[in-house]
């Protein structure tokens, strides 16, 4: 048999924590590799994604160098809470996935909040 990759078991765990605890509430997921962070807001009952952001995206970098800090996460998170509340959403479930909440992800999770979104 072979091992889970511990990654996939950590945010299946975070994941089952925050079905119990959501309330009908979308899910905030976020996705951070070594060079950008991505951000999606998730309506689990009906399977659809209602808004997204990405330092891919040019509108979320604007000017900075690199999509690989706390400032363009920062820059995200503003995005995503803009982006939710055109969608209608003002609130969410953060799940951070297999990452820690340090960083990136609390930053991307402050602008967020700063932006209107409450969790």
């Amino acid at each position: 048999m072979p091992t889970r990759d511990p990654n996939a078991k950590r945010a299946a765990r975070v994941r089952t924590r925050l079905r119990k605890v959501a309330n009908g509430r979308p899910r905030l997921s976020v996705h951070r590799s070594s060079k950008h962070i991505s951000v999606q807001v998730i309506d689990d009952v009906r399977g659809v994604t209602l808004a997204s952001a990405s330092t891919l995206e040019k509108e979320a970098v604007g000017g900075l160098r690199t999509g690989a800090n706390v400032e363009a996460a920062a820059a995200v998170g503003s995005l995503i809470a803009r982006r939710a509340a055109e969608a209608g959403v003002k609130a969410v479930v953060f799940d951070r996935g297999p990452y820690i909440f340090h960083g990136r992800v609390k930053a991307l999770a402050d602008a967020a909040r700063e932006g209107g979104l409450e969790f």
